[in-house]
């Protein structure tokens, strides 16, 4: 439950702008502020099964949204990727001697997120 509702965070933050303004308001209510669908259907003035749908098909956009375009499972392999260069200097840092082939191993690991590789390409 705890997952599913981190996975939903993390798509709206990605796609929510995508949403209209209803099922931004609706999700973020439900997401962010532990509304209960009664209590958004009030604010929205709309009833409780009205709240369900709209949650529902919000996150099914949302869902379609990343089986196309893939934008939060790319962010969470730079998260992952950056993790490890983090990783990998904190180790170098402890080392008094920083290996050139280890040094340039990071770099490497660095390049795509920097402007590096296409000045190098250039």
């Amino acid at each position: 439950m705890l997952e599913q509702r981190l996975y939903l965070a993390e798509l709206f933050d990605i796609y929510g702008p995508l949403l209209t303004d209803k099922q931004q308001k609706c999700l973020s209510m439900h997401l962010f502020e532990d509304f209960s669908m009664s209590e958004i259907g009030e604010d929205l003035a709309v009833s409780r099964q009205a709240v369900y749908d709209i949650l529902h098909r919000s996150e099914q956009t949302m869902a379609a949204y990343e089986e196309k375009l893939g934008l939060a499972q790319r962010l969470r392999e730079q998260r992952h990727e950056l993790t490890e260069i983090y990783d990998d200097i904190s180790r170098l840092s402890s080392n008094k001697k920083i290996d050139e082939k280890e040094a340039n191993h990071i770099l490497m690991k660095l390049a795509p997120y920097t402007s590096k590789v296409q000045e190098e390409l250039d």
